[in-house]
């Protein structure tokens, strides 16, 4: 913005000699907005030793405090007290001093404005009850109102807006907020023709939580007064509902505004819209959009625009979208159109074409972006592998001003912790003041996004803790202002978390998040089910997993889909195809891409090749699911384990050769490894090394096929072509958790501190093994060495010394729970198997592709994994 002359003390432009300013001059020049005009007008005024009244001072205020120059407001009340006309028979320079000070930030000043005043009005107390408002000050700001009352100043409407909005943030005694209603009700503000007062007390009902109670409000308006009373008032209704989460309500009221013959308006459909996102209903949202683009003035309005490009690509429909985007003329673009339309894309992951609306947005249009632009657009920055300058973005920000804003440090947290630099993040996190829910949650999801699960669960804490200087808190260099509040976990926060249980097959904090969504009522929020039915079924406890699906009082297709895939990786075909079954008549959601893949590895993991083939061939007919790249590596899948090679291998040959036959290959690779295919296998790892050279994986499974064969030259070749590329393969990590810590173990490694015991536990165990008929599985060692050497490695793979650990460790009968990074190998498989009949105790083990309950000898995958 440009700098803007101050008042009295800047030097003035020349006067025209024809049309010296006026004091009228001021006043119409902000009455029509043009406010660097109307300040020059009145330096010009100051240069002329013209009189300065308080005819000119109040109009160059509001100027002034609309360009947000606070010297400018200085200035001017220079001026006034030079001038004394801060005194006089109405307070008016003052009032408008007042408000000027608090919309440029410096509420002190304003303060002692008010406190100096000699005489002062209803106007001066409204004036200082919406700047205290605007500083969310809300207590003071109903003592100021009662100050006004012992004054015995008239309230009115406008009174009563600023009272509204501070009963609305003060939810801990809802009682306040009726109270204003009352007296609103006994002293007329709701009476008349103007229905601001009206809206206002709906908010503050819906803020208060009591939707309800702004509904009832609602339906007291009679027939005639919704026409009379305007649109404002149904506008009103349907974002309050919406921002309420009832968003099927809001849908119905706009119908019946519709049928009631009041007509929507652009803030009716903007409003109205985000409902359809949050509901999936795409289908009311084209309705929506056909009502649009029959109304001229809808059509062309940019804020309906932003709505129904944020609405298609809330519904992945990104190219209607931006067709939507496309049919506003270039000039007629607003801000808030091209920030849906970069989100809409970085939402989606079409990282590329966010780039280049953001570059397009000020190069050709000449649209600065604001921190909302900021914010959506460097998620995408972080994930683009073309964009190289991504640290450059944070000095972009920078010289924009925007490094204060809090959404924007929330993105470049998010940026730093997908590049990996969570020491940045958290060097931005310490800048924020104060730290809310948001915040927190930023930085904990970039610890789990990092695999720092610990620290994300030691950031949980400390965010509760927010306010007091704990020691934790101090050595991070996190701990906030002690006049800050704790902040309490919301359903974000669970969502994140309860991931990372998962992945650490840590059940027992799982549990601890369950117990405290139910103490806060959050285990009926449906993203926190999904993740909880999710958490349980990676964590071994399927009974719980179902328990929690079959409580939720609403599923959508993620939480279906969760289910499926967790029957699936747990050997239970048949129960994840009837839940498959239950799915499509419940009719509750819709199969989508992932339900397929979901399904189709259920009828893989547990031989169900007919039907797993019958749903491939189907879901395009029946479903309307496009067979993508990921569903042909599944059907691959299916065919390839029940030893159907030939027809694996011509679903891949039909596939359009290139990147999209990763997967496949993969599966087929994987496959020819099972059924010891070694013409097949060299296939398929040849196309594998062709597109993925460094992806250890490949070098590993063509090894594995060589060394089965007998073939250790061409193994070792296969382990020197690794060398040469600088590829190694990932280590094996085995963990458990026991009493609220997890415990890592590496093959034949001795850093654990009970490691010595361990090993010596082991030790029994395998010479139990061997005198029962345990026969160690030597071929699971890709290396050219004597028996005896091969067996003294698998001894110590990872999972048995996770196994050994937990006999050790938890009392008889219990259940031993273990995860590993890495695919099972075929001696641990069945060292597991002699050890759960030995010890009489379930043994569960999570690796990389699916589930192993080992009872009494037996495993649920059946040998077939």
């Amino acid at each position: 913005m440009a700098a803007t002359p101050l008042p009295v003390t800047s030097p003035p432009p020349p006067p025209h000699p024809l049309h010296p300013p006026t004091s009228a001059t001021v006043r119409s020049l902000t009455a029509a907005g043009d406010h660097a005009a109307a300040l020059r007008a009145l330096s010009s005024l100051s240069a002329a030793a013209a009189p300065l009244d308080r005819f000119a001072l109040p109009p160059a205020a509001k100027s002034a405090a609309a360009l947000r120059s606070l010297p400018a407001v200085r200035s001017i009340h220079g001026a006034a007290l030079r001038l004394d006309l801060l005194d006089g028979p109405t307070p008016a320079v003052a009032n408008a001093l007042l408000t000027a000070y608090a919309r440029c930030g410096d509420l002190h000043a304003a303060l002692a404005l008010f406190a100096a005043m000699p005489g002062r009005d209803a106007v001066t107390f409204n004036s200082l009850i919406s700047a205290l408002c605007l500083f969310r000050h809300w207590l003071p700001a109903l003592g100021a109102l009662r100050d006004m009352v012992l004054e015995g100043h008239p309230l009115t409407s406008f009174t009563l807006v600023s009272v509204l909005l501070a009963c609305s943030h003060l939810a801990e005694d809802p009682r306040l907020g009726r109270e204003a209603h009352a007296f609103a009700l006994k002293h007329g503000l709701l009476d008349g023709d103007e229905r601001f007062a009206f809206n206002a007390l709906l908010s503050m009902y819906a803020r208060l939580g009591l939707v309800d109670d702004a509904r009832r409000l609602f339906g007291t308006v009679g027939a005639d007064d919704a026409l009379g009373g305007g649109v404002v008032t149904w506008n009103t209704m349907v974002s309050v509902l919406v921002q309420s989460g009832r968003c099927g309500e809001a849908v119905e009221v706009l119908y019946d505004m519709v049928a009631r013959g009041v007509r929507p308006d652009g803030v009716t459909f903007a409003s109205a819209l985000p409902a359809c996102s949050q509901l999936e209903m795409l289908s009311v949202g084209r309705e929506m959009h056909a009502y649009v683009i029959k109304d001229a003035d809808l059509a062309a309005n940019s804020f309906v625009a932003s709505a129904l490009v944020d609405m298609y690509a809330s519904n992945e429909r990104v190219d209607v979208a931006r067709r939507v985007f496309d049919m506003v003329p270039g000039g007629d673009r607003q801000l808030g159109l091209w920030n849906a339309m970069v989100c809409g894309y970085a939402q989606a992951g079409m990282d590329e074409d966010a780039l280049e609306i953001f570059a397009r947005m000020e190069a050709e249009a000449g649209v600065v972006p604001s921190e909302t632009t900021m914010a959506g657009v460097l998620p995408a920055c972080a994930r683009s592998e073309a964009f190289t300058g991504k640290e450059a973005v944070h000095g972009y920000v920078l010289k924009r001003g925007m490094a204060d804003n809090r959404f924007v440090q929330n993105a470049l947290m998010d940026m730093y912790a997908r590049l990996g630099d969570m020491d940045a993040a958290r060097r931005i996190f310490a800048t924020i003041e104060p730290r809310d829910v948001v915040s927190w949650n930023t930085l904990i999801t970039g610890c789990v996004v990092q695999g720092q699960i610990s620290d994300a669960f030691q950031l949980v804490w400390e965010m509760q803790q927010q306010g007091r200087c704990t020691d934790a808190a101090m050595e991070d260099g996190i701990a906030g202002a002690a006049d800050e509040e704790p902040v309490k976990p919301n359903n974000i926060t669970l969502m994140t978390l309860l991931p990372g249980c998962g992945m650490l097959a840590a059940a027992e904090r799982g549990k601890e998040i369950h117990g405290y969504a139910v103490r806060h009522a959050l285990d009926s929020d449906v993203a926190v089910g999904s993740a909880l039915v999710d958490m349980y079924a990676k964590g071994g406890c399927l009974a719980l997993s179902r328990a929690v699906f079959d409580r939720l009082p609403r599923r959508n297709v993620i939480t279906w889909n969760v289910l499926i895939m967790a029957y699936g990786m747990h050997g239970l075909g048949d129960k994840a195809i009837a839940l498959f079954d239950r799915m499509v008549a419940s009719d509750e959601a819709k199969p989508n891409e992932v339900t397929f893949i979901a399904a189709l590895a259920a009828c893989s993991h547990s031989g169900m090749v007919d039907r797993g083939l019958e749903l491939f061939h189907s879901m395009k007919r029946d479903h309307g699911v496009e067979p993508t790249p990921d569903l042909h590596a599944c059907a691959v899948d299916i065919l390839g384990r029940a030893g159907r090679l030939d027809e694996a291998y011509n679903i891949i040959s039909s596939m359009e050769p290139g990147e999209q036959q990763v997967s496949a290959w993969s599966s087929f690779l994987g496959a020819c490894r099972l059924h010891r295919n070694v013409e097949l296998g060299e296939i398929a790892a040849e196309r594998l090394f062709e597109l993925e050279p460094d992806e250890a994986s490949h070098y590993v499974l063509l090894s594995n096929i060589y060394s089965a064969a007998g073939l250790w030259e061409k193994s070792s070749e296969v382990r020197s072509r690794m060398r040469q590329r600088g590829v190694s393969k990932e280590p094996g990590c085995s963990w458990i958790e026991l009493d609220g810590a997890i415990h890592r173990f590496m093959a034949g490694e001795s850093a654990h501190p009970e490691s010595a015991l361990v090993h010596a536990h082991m030790d029994a165990l395998w010479e139990r093994m061997r005198g029962q008929g345990y026969m160690p599985d030597t071929s699971c060692v890709l290396h050219d060495i004597e028996e005896g050497e091969k067996a003294a490695i698998l001894r110590y793979h990872s999972e048995k010394l996770a196994i050994a650990f937990g006999l050790l460790r938890t009392p008889p009968g219990a259940t031993i729970r273990v995860a590993k990074n890495l695919r099972v190998c075929n001696d641990c498989h069945e060292a597991a198997k002699f050890i759960s009949r030995m010890v009489g105790r379930e043994i569960v083990l999570r690796d990389v592709r699916r589930f192993h309950h080992f009872v009494d000898g037996a495993c649920s995958c059946g040998d077939y994994w």
